[in-house]
Order: C-alpha cells, then structure tokens, then sequence
C-alpha cells in the first residue's frame, strides 16, 4: 500500500490578507483539482485536513504499480497548485508498506497505523515545490522516476535517521518501459503546451468529441518531446487509452498513407517488414477482436489489408477506403479513447492530409484525439490547415528563453563549466535539440565524463549519485 500526503504551503497567509469567501473558494478549487488527480492516478482521497490531503492506493485492490502512481499523482499536484495562485506552493510525502485497513470502509478512516503516521512527517520535511518519498517507495518506482537524495531525516517516532528522496521527474512509461537508454534531459519551457494538450485530451474523452491539435515548430524545438511527456502521462492514469504512432515519410513508393499504416500495424503487432502470410492472419484477429459486427468486419478488414499492402486492391474508390479506416478507428473510439499522433507531417501526401480532414468531420461525436506535428512548411502546401473543423487547437513553438535554456543544460549536466555552457548556449539560439546533441558529442568524444559518488549510509546500503563535469578544457 502506499500512502500520499500533500499540504498547501502559503494559504495561511493568503486566508489571513483576502475576503473569507474568496479564501473558501480558493480553498475549494484545490480540493476539486486534487480529488480530480488523485482519482485519476487510481487513488482514493481518505480524508482532507483543513488544506490538507491524505490518499492512499493498494486498497481495495492492490496493483503493482500503485507506488508508481502515488508519485506520479505527487508530482503532478505539486506542479499544478501554482496555476491556482502564483502565492500557492504544495508539498508532498509518499511512502509506501504495510498498513491496517478496515474492510469496507470508504474515506476517512480507511487505513491506520505507522506507515499512515511516517508519510504524514516525510510530508512536514518535504519543502515547498517538492515531493519526497521514502526509500521503499523509491525503490519500487525508479526505473521510471528520476530521484535524488535528500539526505537523513530525523522524523518523529522514529529511533534513527530515515533516508529520504526528492522525485524530480517521470522518465519513462509505467515500469520503466520505453526509458531512454542514454541522457533524456529534463523537460523544461513548455510546461504550458503540455497542459494544454492534456486538458484538451481529457475534454475529448469526457465529452466524446473529436479534437485536432496542430503542433508546428522547426526542427529541433521539441515537438516530438512534447508529445513523448504527453505519453508518459497518459500512461500512468488509470484510464485506458488506445494510442497510436505513426510517422510521415519524405520520399519512397507507397508512402501516401504510411503513417496511417504505422497505427495500424501497432494496433494489431505488425512489423514494418512482416511478411503476408503472418501479418494477415494478426490482422484478422485484431478486426475479430475491436470490430464485434460481421458485416462491419467483412467491410473494413480487406480495406485494412489494402493500407498494409496485404492485398493488391480493395474494391471501391478512395471515399470507400476512407469510410473502412474511419468505422475502424470509431470502433476503438467507442472502447476508450483514442489517439492517432502523426509526426512530420509536412511531408504528408495529400491524400493522409485530407483523410485526417475526413475523419475529424464525420466522427466528430467519438473520442478520438489527433495531434499532428510538423514544421512550418506545412502551411506552405496547407494553407489554413486544420482551421475549418469544429474543435482544433494550434501551437507554435518559439525558441526557448536564455533562462529555459540554462535550466536545461543545469539539469543535464550539473557542474558543467560555464565557459563551456556559455558557447553551447550562444549557438543553440533557443533550440533544444542542438544543446543536448552538443552535450552527447562531448561525451561521445570523452570531452565530458561522469564521475560517481558512492556512499555507504548507516545501515550498509548503498545510493548512487552521479555527476557531470568537464575533463578538459572544450
């Protein structure tokens, strides 16, 4: 079981200089904002404490990654609370254990005894901005949670020192699935756009209506990193969500629809150079299993077939193709939400462009959210895009800030000369790629090498810290 406790840091002040009823619905906002996010993550809220909040997960049901999403919810709580109020800091504390619960029982009262009273403290120790958890916790989590330590903590109750860690970001899917095997720098200046898209994902999925994000940037400024954030989020709620990838090519024979194509091998376990003779039969099993109507199934799969260059030609025209791959994507649509995310779309044949057009307009009444990246070329070709359908949103990624930047480079590659960061920062010009790319040369070329710290703490475990420095002059 693990246990979430968050407080505001700040309301006291701000209830003592504003109105009492402005204070109340202040108050009331945050305690909406973190019953929404905790029932997200697949917590239960157990009680409120004046601005207080406890939480727990592991009951009724206990699942494997319920510590995961204890600090995922954590994380999450902490960095929304400023959007409230600019004077409204949260802190957080996760442990995860053993606990006695009472059968039955909803909301407060539903749990007790040490492991309820230690998250409480960790909490109190925790600073404004941060979450800390205990080390259970973050051993269960961090193959998809960056930490660092936080150091010894005398806690109340406690006979010795308990070692505690600062969640510092999400790194990965659930499990640690997906992790990056080399530097995934820290996600920084564009915390707005990636609220944006996630509360424009969840209007589609409790409205059931269609929705088009456009995201346009040049090369390089994170157009792809912004949706591998919205990923990594998705993933770790509790709602089922049905995604898709696919990836428009710039030049080949038969690459009208092959981004399109992508979904749908994903979708059924296809690989890109399967061979007919298996792939058709993963193909029939996928239609069988998301498509329960026989003459439904008996439409779209050949049509299927006919995108994966499975078959030769599907009878009808291209209005009949489009009509199969949209009553396909509704269907998943009407099991759980879905999204359909095509990268370089610029290079988008027509043909993709005006069946994305096609889908939004006739299934407008299902779940299904379509973000498009690309670079700004693709208004050249499509004047207006995206700009007659009912629910679209477009954003643009200027280049960082100075600051933005310096963040970035602080958080990966701490202690980084500042010669060094001074020549990386002028010719990135805002561009985040070209500074991480830079610093994984450097390390590529032994100019930049980790140094570890291992130390033993006082019950013989070890931790790990890591380091970057320069190791001669770049």
């Amino acid at each position: 079981m693990s246990v979430l406790f968050v407080d505001l840091v700040g309301f006291t002040t701000i209830s003592e200089a504003r109105d009492s009823e402005e204070a109340r619905e202040l108050l009331s906002r945050y305690s909406e904002l973190a019953r929404t996010l905790i029932k997200r993550y697949g917590g239960t809220v157990e009680k409120f404490i004046g601005d207080a909040v406890m939480a727990v997960w592991g009951t009724p049901t206990t699942t494997e990654d319920d510590a995961e999403r204890a600090v995922r919810a954590a994380l999450d709580l902490v960095a929304s609370v400023p959007e409230l109020d600019q004077a409204l800091q949260a802190r957080a504390g996760v442990l995860t254990g053993e606990a006695a619960v009472t059968l039955g029982a909803e909301g407060e009262g539903m749990v007790a005894g040490d492991l309820v009273n230690t998250a409480s403290r960790i909490q109190t120790a925790a600073e404004p901005g941060t979450v800390l958890v205990g080390d259970a916790t973050r051993r269960s989590t961090e193959q998809a949670i960056v930490y660092e330590s936080a150091g010894e903590h005398e806690l109340k109750g406690k006979a010795e020192p308990v070692d505690l860690w600062r969640a510092l970001r999400v790194v990965s899917a659930r499990g640690g699935s997906l992790k990056s095997a080399g530097l995934e720098p820290p996600f920084i200046g564009r915390d707005r756009e990636l609220k944006l898209i996630k509360d424009l994902f969840h209007g589609c999925a409790n409205d059931r209506r269609a929705h088009l994000v456009s995201v346009i940037g040049i090369a390089g400024h994170g157009k792809s990193r912004l949706v591998w954030e919205f990923y990594k989020y998705f993933d770790g709620i509790v709602q089922q969500v049905y995604w898709h990838r696919g990836r428009c090519l710039a030049y080949g024979e038969g690459v009208a629809y092959w981004a399109l194509a992508d979904m749908v091998r994903m979708r059924a376990g296809i690989g890109e150079t399967e061979d007919a003779s298996s792939a058709r039969p993963k193909l029939s099993a996928m239609v069988e299993r998301y498509m329960l109507d026989a003459e439904e199934r008996a439409f779209v799969e050949p049509r299927l077939a006919h995108l994966l260059a499975l078959e030769e030609a599907a009878s009808g025209d291209r209005q009949d193709l489009f009509a199969a791959w949209r009553l396909f994507f509704e269907r998943l649509a009407d099991a759980s939400p879905t999204v359909l995310a095509f990268e370089d779309m610029q290079w988008a044949d027509t043909s993709l462009l005006d069946f994305v057009e096609y889908l939004l307009e006739w299934s407008r009444d299902f779940p299904l959210y379509v973000i498009t990246l690309a670079r700004p070329e693709l208004h050249e070709r499509r004047p207006g895009w995206g700009g007659g359908q009912r629910n679209f949103t477009s954003l643009y990624l200027d280049p960082l800030s100075e600051r933005a930047m310096r963040d970035l480079l602080e958080g990966l590659v701490p202690g980084l000369p500042e010669h060094v960061g001074e020549q990386i920062l002028a010719r990135a010009e805002g561009v985040p790629l070209y500074a991480v790319e830079t610093v994984r040369m450097l390390l590529d070329r032994g100019l930049l090498v980790h140094w570890r710290r291992c130390r033993a703490s006082r019950r013989g475990s070890w931790s790990r810290c890591f380091r970057l420095w320069c190791a001669r002059r770049c």
